[in-house]
């Protein structure tokens, strides 16, 4: 159940190319980004929840995004500089990517199709969108953008002890 979602190939923002299943997890988060957007402080609580949990078993994969409100325009080495600066993001971050419409990448195609947003929608409505995943079953646990990371915890946790 979980193979084809943790074989997705994914681009870091350095360019290398790997899958979910090269990070060894017991619980991954997968957000979507930007860097110009009124939820962008919240790099500073995935980066602390990063510190907390990630030798118990946790990876956070940062997937930055321009679609919406084109609030993510720089490239790859801009990205990189400003989270690191400005949040101190140590915890990995991807190639810019589209989340919706017909160049979306396949990773976030199969996690809205498994964590359909509210009504059914399967389209992503903005930055900072958090997918929780359960390596072993597939699983995933859809948060929306106003969820703060830190609000996430017992979710997280609770995965960690599965």
């Amino acid at each position: 159940m979980a193979g084809p979602l943790l074989e997705t190939p994914c681009t870091t923002i350095k360019g290398e190319q790997t899958t979910l299943a090269d990070f060894p997890a017991k619980a991954v988060l997968i957000v979507n980004t930007a860097s110009q957007c009124g939820f962008t402080p919240q790099y500073k609580g995935l980066e602390a929840l990063w510190q907390r949990y990630r030798d118990q078993g946790l990876v956070i994969l940062g997937f930055p995004c321009n679609q919406f409100g084109k609030q993510e325009p720089g490239d790859e080495a801009a990205i990189s500089h400003f989270c690191e600066l400005n949040f101190g993001v140590s915890f990995p971050l991807f190639r810019k990517i589209d989340v919706n419409g017909p160049a979306a990448h396949p990773l976030f195609v199969e996690l809205k199709k498994r964590a359909p947003g509210l009504l059914g929608s399967q389209g992503i409505k903005w930055n900072f969108t958090k997918f929780l995943v359960d390596p072993k079953t597939g699983s995933v646990s859809r948060y929306a953008p106003s969820t703060k990371p830190e609000a996430l915890s017992a979710s997280i946790e609770a995965l960690l002890r599965s």
